[in-house]
């Protein structure tokens, strides 16, 4: 089975119904036909995070997450890492929760590994889509159906 943890080194903020959310993750990757062999999720600061872009991104802001996939298009070893302060702001400014929001970053993330981009206006339009209809299904507590 793959294995997926969840770190909180600033121990910021609970996720709860991490089983289900593992589960779901699992369950995304099935769907969209990609083998996830490991999945690290590391909850983290603004600071933690634009030091990670600047040395491996070379670039200069804040962002909400940065995905990585240290294994191979078909066995995906990811690391995803979010910045908490960035998703409490984007939920104050997009008016939403934070659970909300947080999901839809790791969902965000989810759908990185899973090859979709965001670069284009009509890929972000799509990532949106996407990251709605996973929400939809998570807090719906339906099956995963790929869209």
């Amino acid at each position: 089975m793959p294995v997926i943890n969840f770190y909180f080194p600033y121990r910021q903020f609970a996720l709860k119904s991490r089983k289900d959310l593992k589960i779901f993750i699992r369950n995304i990757f099935k769907a969209e036909k990609k083998k996830m062999v490991s999945l690290q999720c590391i909850f983290c600061s603004d600071a933690y995070l634009l030091a990670i872009n600047r040395q491996y991104l070379q670039h200069d802001y804040y962002t909400d997450i940065i995905t990585f996939n240290l294994g191979t298009e078909n066995n995906i070893e990811g690391e995803i890492y979010i910045s908490i302060e960035r998703v409490k702001e984007n939920a104050r400014l997009m008016h939403t929760s934070f659970k909300e929001e947080i999901h839809r970053v790791i969902f965000h993330g989810i759908l990185h590994l899973c090859g979709h981009k965001d670069k284009l206006k009509s890929e972000k339009e799509d990532m949106r889509r996407k990251e709605d209809r996973l929400l939809q299904l998570y807090f719906n507590k339906n099956k995963y159906r790929s869209t």
